[in-house]
């Protein structure tokens, strides 16, 4: 939990309390559900949250945005940036059901009011746009532009980028953003640059504005 404060410090009395049940019902749900890593559970605020955080520095969302988190297994990004930002909108999706079941209980367990989970696949999605999608590790950065693309309506919900796709991604990324074919328009951040700790090396916030 300190390591979230080493960053950020302007957080409600129940936003606290929210972060710092992180904890607990995470190890308690992953012993029923496998959705961390067993050798990340114990770094769960580093490895997971703060990461997850990483969006939050890089695209502040406005009041009243609307966020799609594909994929978001666990939670992540999704949930921190729910608790980091109480009156945005989240829906997060995935199409694992026993994932999303923990998804539920654990916004319910902490009093996350602005999170809708759902059980499917994002190309499922129908009759709903949104002002920005999230995810990390999901998929390639072309799958996901083509998944999410359609969802995202025209606009600007943050003072710092106009909606689109930002995302959490590892690794050599020179492939998979030519594989893109729009390199031009593709904004990628270190993480490394805005956390300091080495866990984060070689890993990248990725944006990718609506088309």
């Amino acid at each position: 939990m300190e390591i979230i404060l080493k960053y950020f410090s302007d957080f409600t009395p129940q936003q606290l309390e929210q972060f710092r049940m992180l904890e607990d019902l995470y190890k308690e749900w992953n012993e029923k559900i496998n959705v961390i890593s067993r050798k990340d559970i114990d770094s769960l605020y580093e490895r997971h949250v703060l990461h997850s955080l990483a969006i939050a520095a890089i695209c502040p969302f406005d009041k009243g945005a609307q966020v799609v988190d594909i994929g978001t297994g666990g939670g992540f990004p999704g949930i921190p940036l729910a608790i980091f930002f109480p009156e945005v909108q989240f829906v997060l999706s995935d199409s694992i059901g026993k994932k999303i079941k923990v998804v539920q209980e654990i916004s319910n367990a902490i009093g996350l009011h602005n999170v809708i989970a759902i059980n499917s696949r994002v190309e499922d999605i129908k009759g709903r746009t949104f002002d920005y999608a999230v995810s990390r590790a999901v998929a390639p950065l072309s799958d996901l532009w083509r998944w999410v693309n359609p969802l995202i309506r025209r606009g600007q919900k943050s003072d710092e980028l106009p909606n689109g796709l930002v995302c959490l991604k590892g690794g050599n990324l020179n492939n998979e953003i030519q594989e893109t074919g729009l390199k031009r328009i593709i904004q990628a951040w270190k993480v490394n640059d805005i956390f300091l700790e080495p866990s984060f090396e070689e890993k990248y916030v990725v944006y990718m504005p609506k088309l």
